[in-house]
């Protein structure tokens, strides 16, 4: 039995990740059933015994992107080794990287703008990371690192918004953008509006800490 479960498993992760490379290459709408079979190597009787419809499949992915987003703030907002705003500069660099490499978070981004998912807008991915970056400046706020007088609801929907914008045009480019870079270079100008005069002193003579870098083969 329990190795049946095991089986069951592997085959239900290997339909949702070969779904997501193909809701992320092609969109929702385009999305052909077949290549995320041949991409899974399931059958189709597989496939509809874990997942009832193409909609039961896409929600399978975002819900899948959005642990992964749990899992990563979780080990941003808990670095004590750094300040907030250099965990803040981790946890945004990581999101970039996963939207760079990992095929279920580049999907969730393709999906959320599709009519059948415009719901989900709210519970996903940009929701928990925008939650920890608020929770984070808070942490900064009291630690005397913002400055006087500062909206902290004002920082996390602007930064958001710089964000979602670059990485929207780094779909719609045809050039090669460095998204992290892009990433960085957005959340430093709003934290020069935002950070303590004697922050960003010591930022702009230390630079960012090698800590506060995802790791690329994390």
């Amino acid at each position: 039995m329990a190795r049946q479960q095991e089986r069951a498993r592997r085959t239900r992760a290997a339909i949702v990740e070969a779904a997501a490379v193909e809701f992320g290459k092609r969109g929702y709408a385009a999305a052909s059933v077949n290549a995320i079979l041949e991409g899974s190597h399931a059958t189709k009787g597989a496939m509809y015994f874990h997942f009832e419809s193409k909609e039961e499949l896409g929600r399978a992915v975002l819900a899948a992107a959005l642990e992964k987003f749990k899992e990563t703030t979780d080990r941003w907002t808990g670095r004590t080794d750094l300040d907030p705003f250099e965990a803040l500069h981790g946890l945004i660099d990581d999101v970039a990287r996963m939207f760079l490499l990992d095929a279920i978070v580049q999907a969730e981004f393709r999906l959320i703008i599709e009519p059948e998912f415009y719901a989900d807008v709210q519970d996903g991915g940009a929701r928990v990371w925008g939650s920890s970056a608020r929770d984070l400046v808070q942490q900064a706020q009291r630690q005397g690192l913002v400055r006087d007088g500062v909206d902290v609801d004002k920082f996390t929907r602007v930064l958001a918004a710089c964000l979602a914008g670059q990485r929207y045009m780094a779909d719609l480019t045809a050039q090669q953008v460095d998204l992290r870079a892009r990433f960085e270079e957005s959340l430093e100008v709003v934290l020069e509006g935002l950070a303590s005069d004697s922050w960003l002193e010591n930022w702009r003579r230390e630079g960012w800490s090698a800590a506060a870098t995802a790791a690329d083969s994390a």
